[in-house]
C-alpha cells in the first residue's frame, strides 16, 4: 500500500505544479485581495477536487463519463462560467481604467472559495481524471472506496501545499503587483486565461 500511495503521490504532484486555470486564479486572486483570500480560493478549489475524488470512489464518474448528455451539460455549464468569469475580470479592467481614482472592490472570501469550488465542479474532465487514473493505483487486495479516497486526499493535500507557496510568493510581491496599473493588467491577462480556458473547455469533447 505503502508504495501505491507514492507512486500516485508522484504522479499526482506533477499534475498539481502544471500551471493551469487553478494556478492562475489562486495567483490573480492573492495578488488583488491578499493572502488570506487567496488561500479561500486554494480551499475551494480542494472542496472541489475531494467531491470529485468522492465521485469517482463511488463510481459515480464513471455514469458521467458514459453519459455523452451529461458530460456536455456539465462541460458547457463549465465553460459559460469561465467565460463569465473572464468577461467580469476584462469589464472590471476596462472600468479600473476609466476611473483611476475609485478604488476596487475587494473580492470576499465567500466569492473567492465560491470560484475555486464552482469552477472545479463544472469540470467534467476532473471527473473523468480521477475515474482514469486512481484505478491504475489500486492494489489487487485493497478497498476501492477507501484506497481512492486515501489517493484523493493525498491530491488534495499536494494541492493546498502547492497553493500555500503560490499564495506566499504572490503575497510578497503583492506591494509590487498591487499597483493600479499592474492590477488593471493583471485583470486583463486573468480574463483572457479565462475566456481561453472557457473555450477550450467547450470545444472538448
Amino acid at each position: 500500500m505503502l508504495s501505491a500511495c507514492l507512486a500516485f503521490a508522484a504522479v499526482a504532484a506533477l499534475v498539481t505544479i502544471t500551471p493551469g486555470l487553478d494556478t492562475m486564479l489562486v495567483l490573480r486572486t492573492t495578488v488583488a485581495d491578499g493572502r488570506r483570500t487567496g488561500f479561500l480560493a486554494a480551499t475551494g478549489i480542494a472542496t472541489g477536487l475531494l467531491c470529485w475524488g468522492a465521485a469517482s470512489a463511488a463510481g459515480l464518474t464513471a455514469l458521467l463519463a458514459a453519459s455523452r448528455f451529461a458530460f456536455d451539460v456539465l462541460r458547457v455549464a463549465g465553460a459559460c462560467y469561465l467565460l463569465w468569469l473572464g468577461g467580469r475580470a476584462l469589464w472590471g479592467a476596462r472600468r479600473a481604467a476609466a476611473a483611476e481614482d475609485l478604488p476596487e472592490p475587494d473580492m470576499s472570501g465567500a466569492a473567492a472559495y465560491r470560484t475555486g469550488l464552482v469552477t472545479n465542479l463544472l469540470n467534467p474532465k476532473i471527473g473523468v481524471f480521477y475515474m482514469s487514473l486512481l484505478p491504475q493505483f489500486l492494489p489487487a487486495d485493497a478497498p476501492v472506496f477507501g484506497t481512492s479516497m486515501l489517493f484523493a486526499v493525498i491530491h488534495v493535500a499536494e494541492g493546498l501545499a502547492w497553493c500555500a507557496l503560490l499564495v506566499g510568493a504572490a503575497g510578497a510581491a503583492r506591494r509590487t503587483l498591487a499597483r493600479p496599473s499592474v492590477k488593471r493588467r493583471l485583470r486583463q491577462v486573468t480574463g483572457v486565461a479565462f475566456i481561453g480556458f472557457g473555450l477550450r473547455l467547450a470545444a472538448d469533447h
